[in-house]
C-alpha cells in the first residue's frame, strides 16, 4: 500500500521508497527530514476537499505535510 492510500490514524512501517522517482530537491528534502526505509509513519490529515493534498503525517515525534504525489512513492505496511 502507498502513503497516500494509508487510512488516516493507522500507523505504517515504511518498507519502500521510489527515490528514483522524485526530483532531486524532494527527494533531499524528505531525506532532510528524516524519512527512510523502517520508520514508523502515521497519515494524520488530508488537506483540501478535492485532492486531499497536502498530507500530513508523524514520523518518528514530528508532524510535517507532504504532497500527495511525494506519498504516492512511499511503500508502507500497516503496523
Amino acid at each position: 500500500m502507498r502513503l497516500d492510500e494509508l487510512p488516516l490514524n493507522k500507523p505504517a512501517t515504511i518498507a519502500h521508497i521510489g527515490w528514483e522517482s522524485l526530483d532531486a530537491g524532494a527527494a533531499r528534502r524528505l531525506r532532510a527530514l528524516g524519512f527512510d526505509e523502517g520508520l514508523t509513519i502515521e497519515a494524520l490529515h488530508h488537506g483540501g476537499l478535492v485532492s486531499h493534498d497536502p498530507i500530513a503525517c508523524r514520523i518518528g515525534r514530528m508532524t510535517v505535510a507532504i504532497r500527495r504525489i511525494h506519498a504516492s512513492v512511499i511503500d508502507v505496511s500497516p503496523s
